[in-house]
């Protein structure tokens, strides 16, 4: 089960799911509650997310989210881990500590929900990719994240902002413990701030590793090989 970034849809794992073994493996990558084609679903929460993957997924399956995605996939297993057969977290976080951070996370994200309310969306897409996080992209990454982008619905963004960004989520740093499967924990070389955040999720992880790869942190459309081999246990 492959779960996506904020702002983009299932097509962007594309490029990992042709690098793995059609004859090993059955990739599903969903479209989350507010984006591509589950853009209209509500509420866009936590739980309607976690019960989202639940229900589209197999009895047992292993699971991996990328950034946003990531902070679902812990979610997603902690409510139910003995489903999980082990987890693929890639540039991604446990949550933030801070409540007073998070307090201005919350803000921040309710500024832009309200713009994607009222501006083009093209925007958006710009602004969004204009992060300092996506800097150090290449140009084609760049590309590929702003066409994934344009597949979903602003409004439907608007409601993942409110519902599931990183402000509105309670930490689960504290709760890692519970989580006895394999897991390793993914960032790209460039990504310095998520590497030191992914060496932490795998210490607190009781089977957790951490493996940095080439790459920023857009990692499954800027080296999809890397991220299919973590996916095939290589």
């Amino acid at each position: 089960m492959l779960l996506h970034g904020f702002g983009a849809t299932r097509r962007g794992w594309d490029a990992v799911v042709e690098r793995l073994d059609g004859e090993r493996y059955r990739p599903l990558a969903l479209d989350l509650p507010g984006h591509g084609e589950a853009g209209a679903l509500r509420p866009v929460t936590v739980a309607a997310c976690t019960e989202w993957v639940h229900t589209l997924s197999p009895r047992r399956f292993a699971l991996a989210g990328y950034s946003m995605g990531g902070r679902i996939a812990l979610r997603v297993a902690l409510a139910d881990p003995d489903r999980v057969s082990r987890l693929v977290l890639i540039s991604t976080t446990a949550g933030i500590e801070s409540e007073e951070q998070r307090i201005m996370r919350r803000a921040a994200d309710e500024a832009l929900a309200q713009r994607l309310g009222r501006e083009p969306f093209e925007q958006f897409v710009r602004r969004w990719r204009a992060q300092p996080l996506f800097a150090d992209d290449p140009p084609a990454v760049n590309e590929a994240a702003r066409a994934d982008q344009r597949r979903n619905d602003p409004l439907g963004l608007a409601a993942a902002l409110r519902g599931i960004g990183a402000g509105a989520l309670t930490p689960v740093w504290d709760r890692l413990g519970e989580l006895a499967m394999p897991a390793l924990v993914l960032a790209g070389q460039r990504d310095e701030r998520y590497a030191a955040i992914g060496r932490r999720l795998a210490d607190a992880l009781p089977r957790g590793e951490l493996r940095i790869v080439p790459g920023g942190h857009t990692l499954p459309l800027e080296n999809p090989q890397a991220v299919a081999d973590a996916l095939d246990g290589r």
